[in-house]
């Protein structure tokens, strides 16, 4: 399961996060992943519990928002929401299209608890 060195490496950028900001624990970490990315959300979240012990992100929640597949018609132009396994413009069905997005996994947001002066 690639999906515990993955939670591994971000829960290492979480840490450097929290640990710029002064911050003693994580509340949330919010990520989004797309459908392309190569990471599956449920396998990322039964990691998470595994790579978050013993760090300031142990406990915290993990939000996951699953991001659209998008592409970009080389032919008309228009963009498309498409399926995993159907990259097809959307307007006109031609094949000729280029991935914007959906194969991405971005830490969007922490929620911090920060000392208070």
């Amino acid at each position: 399961m690639h999906e515990l060195s993955v939670c591994q490496a971000l829960i290492r950028q979480v840490e450097e996060v929290a640990r710029q900001h002064g911050a003693k624990q994580v509340k949330a970490i919010h990520l989004d992943i797309g459908p392309l990315s190569g990471v599956e959300p449920e396998l990322l979240r039964r990691a998470y519990d595994i790579a978050a012990g013993g760090t300031a992100a142990e406990g915290a929640r993990l939000h996951i928002e699953a991001l659209p597949l998008r592409v970009r018609c080389e032919e008309c132009g228009a963009e498309s929401t498409v399926a995993p396994n159907r990259l097809l413009c959307g307007r006109c069905g031609t094949w000729h299209t280029r991935l914007v997005s959906g194969d991405e996994m971005l830490l969007r947001s922490l929620e911090l608890d920060l000392p208070t002066s």
